[in-house]
């Protein structure tokens, strides 16, 4: 594809998740994502798109990757990027979600990226403001902007994601990147694979149309995509293995 190619528009107005999003939809996110790989090999990564635009980054959990590539991507694009500071923020005096997304809106900013610690924080923060949301991850529930790129590294490795063989490991059960990765890759045409001990898997997980390994020799025989998660000890209670070592 050349620089030049028209690419049809994203015709949501959030995104929020990879559930709901059609081949047709994650193709067209993939497309322009590889567009926007050409643009930063150039000497001039700086465009037009989001002139005149205001992108706020609303991080209530810790973040570098995802906060700074949004951050970057906003900046490239040519929008005003401003990320609010959360522990300085009027969220420490108590201040709900809500209230905060009220505040914001009323700024009339035209994206809100969003991290939450809540599943649905942030489909609840976008039914309360007037401009786009991206959800940068809520929860354990979904990372939908991680699954994309996890799918544009695939396509450029493999060529395609279809057919592919694709094993997931480790922390399935706190990973919302799994999830993501999961919804997608199935819608994908891809065959997708967990492996980890069963204390690190949600229940219910085979209906996800995924295969269940507890072994690793098992899980990772055949694989064309190998997917490696760490612990999120952040979100553990509890102990779920026996040992870190």
């Amino acid at each position: 594809m050349t620089s030049q190619t028209p690419l049809p528009v994203y015709p949501d107005k959030h995104l929020l998740g990879i559930a709901g999003l059609s081949p047709v939809d994650i193709d067209l996110l993939l497309n322009r994502a590889e567009r926007a790989v050409a643009i930063s090999r150039q000497p001039e990564k700086k465009t037009s798109t989001l002139r005149g635009r205001t992108q706020i980054n609303l991080f209530f959990e810790a973040s570098t990757r995802t906060q700074s590539s949004f951050e970057l991507a906003g900046k490239r694009l040519g929008a005003d990027v401003m990320n609010m500071a959360v522990a300085s923020s009027s969220v420490k005096k108590g201040e709900t979600l809500i209230d905060t997304a009220i505040t914001l809106n009323a700024m009339r900013p035209d994206v809100l990226v969003v991290r939450h610690q809540s599943a649905g924080a942030v489909e609840l923060l976008s039914q309360k403001v007037g401009c786009s949301v991206i959800n940068a991850g809520d929860g354990a529930h979904e990372h939908p902007t991680q699954a994309l790129l996890d799918a544009l590294t695939i396509r450029r490795a493999k060529g395609t994601i279809g057919g592919l063989t694709v094993a997931i490991c480790g922390d399935v059960l706190h990973s919302r990147v799994a999830r993501s990765n999961i919804i997608l890759l199935n819608a994908m045409g891809a065959h997708v694979r967990v492996v980890a001990p069963s204390t690190l898997l949600p229940s219910g997980i085979a209906q996800m149309g995924v295969t269940v390994h507890n072994r690793m020799d098992e899980g990772l025989e055949g694989a064309d995509v190998v997917m490696m998660l760490r612990l999120q000890r952040e979100r553990m209670a509890g102990a779920y293995v026996p040992s870190v070592r």
